[in-house]
């Protein structure tokens, strides 16, 4: 089969290799659909200190089941046959330590993942580990749900678990600093939470422009041409936002996001900075006296996965218009490079 595998920053290589075999406490699928994300260009170029290689990458996986271990139902690890469609998990909790314990399997201490620890998704065909099975990590797809929306799940689960952090409700006036799938899947979901008011920003007009068309903010900010703070403060007659969400990997932006939120308002760390450069100003007397409350947003946990499978099949969040471009696994560098210049929504690879 073949798999596209990283060795190295700036070496990734589609390769044949044998078909993987399930153990006894173990599924494996054949991938239907794996989309792309922007860490998967970041480990491309920069690899990732997780990532153990060489490792077959992917993580954003939908597929069939075709062999189920021998041992998969006495260990209570579901019922499962060939022919089922399913949605695989990417960040696995280990379901043991203090965290897991508190049920906040999105900060487990031991989290491991898939297509770093495990091998991925851009593959014909992967097993499933013991682990993903251990914390109800196989998704069973909604009846209609197709395999390329089911992808989408697993981006739809980290927005989905950073939109409850930031308490995102009936009313607000939301902001989403930017319009990558992300960005978009941020202002689809708060308007299923019934936010009064989404607003999307980014620095770059043209994917704006795109995003927008797709999921028709109330409101748009080019944040190249206009002061961020001073078009939040215009379009809520200087109350501000209630939330604001900053999905880009921006330390402006999240300073910024400080300035632009009401009082009593929550702001979301949802985009992580570079290794290199993770601080940022605060002025801490904002917070204070406005009462403000910060919040970050890691990943997800298996029960936000199957929440959003719901989410998807329903119609309540639709992201199959945010599939903009198909490609199969022959070209999945072609598909990092579309990512990395911001060219799509969101790319999905159909191996």
């Amino acid at each position: 089969m073949k798999v596209a595998r990283f060795y190295a920053p700036g070496d990734v290589r589609l390769e044949d290799v044998a078909e993987p075999v399930a153990g006894p406490r173990e599924v494996r699928i054949r991938v239907r659909n794996c989309s792309t994300c922007g860490t998967d260009v970041k480990i491309l170029n920069n690899g990732h200190p997780n990532l153990s290689p060489p490792r077959v990458m992917g993580h954003e996986i939908s597929g069939e089941v075709v062999e189920v271990g021998a041992e998969v139902a006495a260990a209570g690890y579901g019922d499962w046959a060939a022919g089922d469609r399913v949605q695989v998990i990417a960040a696995v909790p280990c379901g043991d330590c203090r965290q897991c314990r508190k049920g906040r399997m999105a900060v487990c201490e031991n989290q491991t993942s898939v297509g770093y620890q495990y091998e991925g998704g851009f593959a014909e065909y992967l097993v499933v580990p013991e682990q993903v099975l251990k914390v109800d990590g196989l998704n069973r797809l909604p009846e209609g749900l197709g395999f390329a929306e089911a992808s989408v799940a697993e981006p739809l689960a980290c927005v989905l678990n950073g939109q409850r952090l930031a308490g995102v409700g009936p009313g607000d006036v939301v902001v989403i600093v930017g319009a990558g799938p992300i960005g978009c899947l941020h202002v689809r979901l708060a308007r299923a939470r019934g936010a009064a008011r989404v607003v999307l920003a980014d620095m770059q007009p043209d994917r704006l422009r795109m995003a927008a068309d797709l999921v028709k903010p109330d409101d748009t900010i080019d944040v190249s041409s206009v002061d961020l703070v001073e078009e939040v403060l215009r379009l809520t007659d200087g109350a501000g936002a209630d939330v604001v969400i900053t999905a880009a990997a921006s330390g402006a932006a999240q300073e910024q996001a400080l300035r632009a939120v009401a009082r009593g308002g929550r702001v979301s760390f949802f985009g992580g900075l570079p290794k290199d450069k993770p601080v940022i100003a605060v002025d801490s007397n904002l917070v204070h006296y406005r009462e403000l409350t910060i919040v970050g947003a890691n990943g997800s946990s298996p029960a936000d996965n199957a929440e959003a499978l719901r989410l998807i099949a329903t119609g309540e969040v639709p992201v199959s218009d945010l599939i903009t471009h198909t490609l199969p696994l022959d070209r999945v560098l072609d598909a990092f490079g579309i990512v990395a210049r911001g060219e799509a929504i969101k790319v999905t690879i159909e191996p």
